[in-house]
């Protein structure tokens, strides 16, 4: 059983940036890929980033490609996702999620999932 918890989230200015992190405690880290989702009111929960077991791997959705970076210290058993230069439309809860497998953009191929982290960017 793998426990994580997103710290980070907070009310941004258009254009700045926020650096999530999740903590992650109970079973083997680098046995998972890990994932980053968000969730705005009203609206599926979408696919952001995710990076391989390893770190060297990492993949983007297209909204956030060029200004979100997906990392991992194995050692610290975390996940970070930097974001720069924000948008109004980055609004939304996001949630890391733990997959016991490859890398995937699929919300079905995660196993675990921490509680959320609010991230409010105002215009």
């Amino acid at each position: 059983q793998v426990q994580l918890v997103e710290y980070g989230g907070g009310l941004v200015q258009a254009g700045g940036s926020l650096r999530l992190s999740c903590a992650a405690s109970g079973g083997t880290f680098t046995s998972y890929a890990m994932g980053w989702f968000r969730q705005a009111p009203g609206k599926e929960r979408e696919f952001v980033a995710t990076i391989s077991w390893s770190g060297v791997s990492t993949y983007y959705a297209d909204s956030v490609k060029g200004r979100f970076t997906i990392s991992r210290d194995n050692g610290k058993k975390t996940v970070y996702l930097e974001m720069i230069t924000l948008k109004p439309e980055d609004t939304a809860v996001y949630y890391c999620a733990a997959g016991a497998g490859i890398m995937t953009v699929a919300k079905s191929d995660y196993n675990y999932w921490g509680q959320g982290t609010q991230v409010t960017v105002s215009s």
